[in-house]
């Protein structure tokens, strides 16, 4: 009894602890403040028996931490090179899983280095194993109506960066039921054009690269629509939409072999051949041939280059640039015979 009560005036502090779910281990602010004071390095030497039934810290000085660890790296066993292989590989997965600011936040906004740390912690519930996606939606959600301004540039770049969050989160953990979501609760409250499109564009692209063809088709669908709105002295908009959302469906294909729907085929045909039959500046109808190339629709692009070339006046600047076209088109592996002038 009186070994005891001894121990027990030995002990300094006692109190319970719980590990958190990413492995750390806080210990409390009081202690903190008793043993370390305001001094910023603090060095532990940690020790685990063979038990494994205990931690212990020892509190080290930084002249003996620094002898202590050169000691232990003589003692730690060479890794193969093989092995060494196998960490790296390990760690570059480990490290694909963090989330991507330089990727989410291309506009900057002045909620942005509040809304950071929410969807940090809504990307590793998103990572666990179930993931835990009502908590994880819960931080998005917050994020989503806590930080709105009245400024409505601003919110529609606060949107978008969340909509660049979950359009990763679809891909790294495979919830691809999160593009209905973005489409119905978020896309709608975008009210800059530009950005609007942006986000329909990252819906374009998840939607290939997930093979939700159907939902693809309903995206390209409202980017035309877009393109639509813009009025015809805005030509130069109108071209750079076109050419934005060609090189998405372009990228996509090439990088995952994908082969586009048939109506997806319809409307892009009907829009661009639409567009090119439309402006009279020679520019923009090239460009809607070149569009048409890079989709691989060469019969069209082939029969709107001649077009452009019949009308072109003889004395035209443009019209040895048209014959190249038509002849670079005209041996383009298609079935039709084509006469080239």
């Amino acid at each position: 009894m009186k070994e005891e009560n001894n121990s027990k005036e030995e002990i300094f502090f006692e109190d319970i602890i719980k590990k958190t779910k990413t492995g750390s281990i806080t210990l409390p602010k009081s202690l903190r403040d008793e043993l370390f004071g305001e001094n910023p390095d603090i060095f532990f030497k940690l020790t685990v028996p063979q038990e494994k039934d205990k931690i212990i810290l020892d509190i080290l000085s930084e002249e003996q931490a620094r002898l202590l660890s050169d000691k232990l790296k003589k003692q730690k066993p060479k890794i193969s090179k093989s092995k060494k292989q196998k960490i790296k590989s390990i760690e570059k997965k480990a490290v694909s899983l963090e989330p991507n600011w330089g990727e989410y936040f291309i506009y900057e906004f002045n909620a942005q280095s509040k809304v950071q740390p929410l969807l940090e912690s809504a990307f590793y519930k998103f990572a666990e194993k179930p993931p835990n996606l009502e908590d994880a939606m819960g931080r998005v959600k917050y994020a989503l109506i806590s930080f709105l301004s009245s400024t409505k540039t601003e919110n529609a770049k606060l949107y978008f960066s969340i909509i660049k969050f979950l359009v990763d989160v679809i891909e790294k953990f495979n919830q691809p039921n999160l593009i209905d979501w973005i489409f119905e609760k978020i896309i709608p409250n975008i009210k800059s054009k530009y950005l609007y499109e942006l986000a329909l564009l990252e819906m374009v692209d998840i939607s290939l690269r997930t093979k939700r063809f159907e939902k693809a088709e309903t995206f390209i669908f409202y980017i035309l629509k877009n393109i639509d709105d813009y009025p015809k002295s805005e030509m130069y908009n109108i071209m750079n939409s076109f050419k934005q959302l060609v090189k998405t469906i372009r990228n996509v294909e090439k990088t995952h072999e994908i082969e586009r729907s048939s109506k997806i085929d319809i409307l892009l045909k009907e829009k661009l051949l639409e567009y090119g039959q439309g402006p009279e500046d020679i520019d923009y109808k090239i460009q809607i041939v070149e569009f048409l190339e890079d989709l691989n629709y060469i019969e069209l692009a082939y029969k709107l280059a001649k077009d452009i070339q019949v009308n072109l006046p003889s004395e035209s600047v443009r019209i040895e640039e048209v014959r190249k076209i038509v002849r670079r088109l005209h041996s383009a592996p298609i079935t039709e015979q084509k006469d080239v002038m």
